[in-house]
């Protein structure tokens, strides 16, 4: 593919060491207030506000730069119903059939199980799908980093989505095949997770939780 050109790096922007702390505990406090939400309202979204944030998570970096992923914002109420439909048998046979006695345990505090009602009710549904290969100038050419580069941009969604004061929701049903053939994706793609976001519902609940020590996860070496 030959050598990238470089130019100056602009649009960056440093800070004096107070300005960076206190831009830094500004946005820890809004990741903290960063909830899984289950029940939703049916409010709708704005376009251009999900299109933001859909453009947010495409800035993220990628393994030698090949952007494996894309991005299915599933509008269309029958294709919602096809996909909740699907999800849902997926995961009745989970609960039922496949997990074991220790997984469901480790479920049990979040109150979860198969009914996905809310692939139906929030106002956004984005499907991410990893891009193991593609084609360049009519060679088959392999992705790298492929997980990394997918899960990174799927960070900066649901940072953006959250950022913006939308509610979110990572779901993955396994096996998620049924995404791929439900929305024609090419088969150089595997579904990776699905987004749910909008408006908490009113009254809505989450699950008392804590987090692991801040020693407990983070070490200097």
């Amino acid at each position: 593919m030959g050598h990238a050109e470089f130019q100056p790096l602009t649009g960056f922007s440093t800070w004096p060491d107070n300005v960076m702390q206190q831009r830094a505990d500004k946005f820890l406090k809004l990741c903290k207030t960063r909830r899984t939400v289950r029940e939703f309202a049916t409010t709708p979204v704005p376009d251009a506000v999900v299109e933001s944030c859909l453009k947010a998570a495409h800035t993220a970096p990628s393994g030698a730069n090949r952007q494996p992923w894309s991005f299915v914002w599933v509008k269309t109420p029958d294709v919602r119903q096809q996909i909740r439909t699907a999800a849902e048998a997926v995961e009745e046979e989970f609960y039922d059939d496949l997990a074991s006695d220790e997984w469901l345990e480790a479920l049990t505090p979040l109150g979860t199980n198969h009914e996905k009602p809310f692939l139906e009710n929030a106002a956004v549904l984005i499907a991410v799908f990893a891009e193991a290969w593609k084609v360049h100038d009519g060679k088959k050419v392999r992705n790298y980093y492929v997980s990394e580069s997918a899960g990174i941009a799927t960070g900066f969604l649901i940072a953006a989505l959250h950022h913006a004061g939308l509610a979110t929701l990572t779901h993955t049903p396994s096996p998620m095949r049924f995404l791929g053939r439900i929305l024609g994706r090419p088969e150089n793609e595997r579904a990776y997770v699905l987004v749910v976001a909008g408006h908490p519902a009113t009254g809505c609940k989450v699950p008392v939780i804590s987090r692991r020590a801040y020693s407990d996860v983070v070490f200097t070496a």
